[in-house]
């Protein structure tokens, strides 16, 4: 099946067409156009969004209002989402579609979600997100990280469950805190990545340690991907750490994680500081924005918009150049599917034909206005 989309602006605001065939690129450029061609209206046209860091099997999304909970500690949110999602009676695979439906309709086609794994609840958020896997194969790609939110060595039983959560068809191996809430970082980095070459894997961490402590861990994480041959297949979320050392030594971090191919994820808070998302893409890291949890019992905030996200990540940095805002996008992008192994992605000849067009005349009118007008392309078809 062969479709074509005419009158369309690309992120440099030259006017383009494309032709898909049998859900891929088959033409890009100025002069591509049909008789039977979906006008674009001069939309801008972007790759679909890619959402690298979320937690579907924790949003209340379409539940009863709830506001959030102000706590000290780490564990002090953990175990109010132990209190809340115990008393929800709502399947997580519905709650979690519910969701999926508002962000494909924002643009996004490709999702990494972590799913908890813990002794009181087994393995039953797995089994949920994978029959949601299943529902949703023809509208978004879902890639899963078997994820301690309780911790992992700490809490006897769950590195069975992690490991079992691999063999049931989970992709990526996730850790947190090997420091702050294992108390044993070798132990957690030694059991995360011994499983991940195991099974073909990868890493992705939860990083929420700071200062000294936490960008020593980034070291570790380094060494640990050099050790196990794992390069370009882990990723570092949240690394709070890296905003608070001394330029000096945030160069050379930077510099080894862009020789490891470690990939970083900010979710751009408010409230803490954050990896310098600049200087570190220049050094030639990964860093990509997610939305981390959307609406759950930690924050009652996100709207899975990926185009909001990238928003806030250019309004953390007080960003405001035409260049800042395409890096900004590129954040939700391109950046975001290199962080996960997304393959055949963006807008050229052969990849899979996933776009979003967008009622903006570039990148800074789409992430200052957000519009709500935007159409979505999956594998070639334009969805309702």
């Amino acid at each position: 099946m062969m479709t074509t989309f005419s009158n369309l602006r690309d992120i440099d605001g030259q006017t383009i067409g494309i032709r898909c065939q049998d859900g891929r690129i088959a033409e890009i450029g100025p002069q591509v156009t049909a008789p039977d061609a979906v006008d674009g209206a001069s939309r801008l046209v972007l790759p679909a969004f890619v959402e690298p860091h979320v937690h579907l099997d924790k949003t209340l999304w379409g539940e009863a209002w709830q506001p959030g909970k102000r706590a000290a500690k780490l564990r002090d949110y953990i175990e109010n989402e132990r209190r809340v999602l115990s008393a929800n009676t709502t399947a997580p695979e519905e709650r979690a579609g519910r969701l999926l439906g508002q962000m494909l309709a924002y643009g996004t086609t490709a999702v990494r979600s972590h799913i908890d794994v813990a002794p009181d609840m087994g393995l039953t958020h797995v089994e949920a997100m994978l029959r949601l896997r299943e529902v949703w194969s023809d509208r978004v790609d879902l890639q899963f990280v078997a994820f301690p939110q309780q911790g992992l060595l700490c809490r006897p039983g769950t590195a069975d469950l992690i490991r079992a959560a691999m063999d049931m068809g989970v992709e990526t191996v996730g850790g947190l805190d090997p420091a702050g809430i294992d108390g044993d970082p070798d132990g957690q980095l030694r059991f995360i990545f011994d499983l991940a070459v195991e099974k073909g894997a990868g890493v992705d961490i939860h990083l929420h340690d700071k200062g000294d402590l936490g960008a020593w861990q980034v070291e570790r994480i380094a060494d640990y991907t050099a050790a196990s041959g794992l390069a370009s297949k882990v990723m570092i979320s949240h690394a709070y750490c890296l905003g608070m050392i001394p330029d000096a030594r945030l160069k050379r971090i930077g510099r080894r994680l862009a020789d490891t191919g470690i990939s970083l994820m900010t979710s751009a808070p408010a409230d803490v500081a954050v990896p310098p998302v600049e200087e570190l893409t220049e050094m030639g890291v990964t860093v990509c924005c997610g939305s981390d949890g959307i609406r759950d019992s930690w924050s009652p905030f996100g709207n899975g918009d990926m185009l909001e996200r990238a928003f806030l990540t250019a309004y953390r940095f007080d960003w405001n150049l035409d260049e800042d805002f395409t890096r900004a996008l590129g954040c939700a992008t391109h950046a975001a599917a290199k962080a996960i192994g997304l393959q055949d992605y963006g807008l050229a000849v052969g990849n899979r034909a996933d776009f979003v067009m967008i009622a903006a005349s570039g990148a800074g009118d789409a992430l200052c206005r957000r519009p709500a007008d935007r159409l979505v392309v999956r594998r070639g078809n334009l969805l309702a």
